[in-house]
């Protein structure tokens, strides 16, 4: 009686399931890639109600970063700018844009601009702008070279594991509290020497237990 099937069936039977445990292992690597805070979340860059170039902003024309968000020394949120603040300098300043209109309607009419967060952290992360400003943690550490971005997008994850990274060590993202704005900055010298003396004069421990960041 001779076989259903030829001989080579079962060459081909090995192929075809090595072919499918291939695909089946290639897709799970490709998903724990894809969705690690690191891809996940990098990059990410929404489209705002009107284009804010920080490039032509805090690089070209060197406005500080305090001007717009005033409150990141003082509090745990660095605050989003009123239209009032944008209408300091637009009420001379391409006065008649028709991109800015919307800015004009938010002043004139007292409502809020209704901007795109770009840095988003979880409800149950407590993170505080003052302290880490105060301690001369830079902008650029968190947000990157900002005065280079036409428009933002966010560069670091962001996660628990990078937090943690910098807490634990935290020296080569210190620098004097008086040039956290100053994101052009370069050190003379090893950042991380510098970061270690400002640690021991201002006595800087972070927290890496739980309640540091989860209150």
């Amino acid at each position: 009686m001779s076989a259903i099937f030829p001989k080579s069936t079962d060459l081909y039977v090995r192929i075809g399931g090595a072919v499918a445990v291939l695909a089946i292992l290639g897709g799970v690597g490709s998903f724990a890639y894809l969705s690690h805070p690191k891809v996940l979340e990098t990059g990410y860059s929404p489209v705002q109600p009107v284009p804010y170039s920080h490039k032509l902003h805090a690089g070209n024309l060197g406005m500080d970063c305090r001007y717009c968000h005033s409150t990141v020394e003082r509090a745990a949120f660095a605050a989003i700018p009123p239209a009032e603040t944008c209408m300091n300098c637009h009420h001379k300043v391409k006065e008649k844009n028709p991109i800015l209109q919307p800015v004009r309607d938010s002043f004139e009419k007292g409502v809020a601009m209704k901007w795109v967060k770009v840095h988003r952290l979880p409800d149950y992360v407590y993170f505080n702008h003052q302290a880490h400003v105060g301690a001369g943690v830079s902008c650029v550490s968190c947000h990157g070279r900002v005065d280079q971005m036409i428009e933002v997008k966010q560069v670091a994850p962001l996660s628990m594991a990078w937090c943690l990274e910098c807490h634990r060590n935290p020296a080569a993202n210190l620098r004097p509290a008086h040039l956290v704005t100053r994101l052009d900055w370069k050190p003379e010298g090893d950042p991380a020497e510098i970061g270690r003396r400002i640690i021991e004069e201002k006595h800087i421990k972070p927290p890496t237990n739980c309640s540091g960041c989860h209150r």
